[in-house]
């Protein structure tokens, strides 16, 4: 049976938090690594919006927003851990879904003008970066509570909002973010350690039609 397809670029976030949603369901893709700067033509041909990811089902059906592709994928996988990535109770799922909203459209777009300040002269970097910064609070005010950022277990509010802190915090490797902020230093430094995050970051080659399939494999880690 075919493989659902996944076009995606290693370091963009949106992508990131697509396969690391893959490994926690156990979920086998065939992966396509592209380039921003020569997107195939069969990845616009099913998502004329041409960003990753995109994931295609076997089905021919299409999906193109990270967070939609973590959902779909947890919820196929452990009923136990889905149950536990996606929130136990109520007051859990508003809180992740208000934590990633706030993410995506508050954290996303101050992240963007502090790492590329010099496209947005209008403002320092430095007013970017403290901007973005009230999220941090808002974070390291949440690993005060317990460890991960809604419970004492991870959720899918974690994998999702992480890519961002990191991207963020590679900004400008000699800001030390931990005088301010480190219990999200730790939170931060335990994900990217993890073996969930180092096997979502291994290295393909960019993708043409005449390559052989090349698998993700969603299997090989344990939660």
């Amino acid at each position: 049976m075919p493989l659902p397809i996944l076009y995606s670029f290693r370091r963009c976030p949106y992508a990131i938090r697509a396969r690391l949603g893959l490994i926690l369901g156990q979920c086998n893709v065939e992966i396509r690594e592209i380039t921003l700067k020569a997107k195939p033509a069969e990845m616009l041909a099913i998502s004329a919006k041409g960003t990753v990811p995109v994931l295609q089902l076997p089905n021919g059906q299409v999906i193109s927003e990270s967070l939609e592709i973590m959902s779909w994928a947890i919820s196929l996988g452990n009923s136990t851990s889905a149950t536990m990535l996606l929130g136990q109770t109520s007051a859990e799922q508003r809180l992740i879904s208000e934590l990633i909203i706030q993410n995506d459209i508050e954290f996303k777009p101050w992240l963007d003008k502090y790492k590329y300040a010099d496209r947005y002269p209008e403002h320092s970097q430095a007013d970017y970066f403290a901007n973005a910064s009230l999220f941090l609070a808002r974070l390291e005010t949440c690993l005060h509570l317990h460890p991960y950022l809604i419970s004492h277990q991870l959720t899918i509010a974690d994998y999702a909002i992480m890519p961002f802190i990191r991207q963020f915090h590679a900004v400008d490797t000699k800001r030390d973010l931990n005088t301010d902020y480190p219990r999200l230093t730790a939170w931060l430094t335990e994900l990217t350690s993890s073996e969930v995050f180092q096997h979502a970051m291994e290295k393909y080659v960019i993708w043409n039609a005449g390559n052989s399939p090349i698998c993700l494999l969603g299997t090989s880690i344990s939660k």
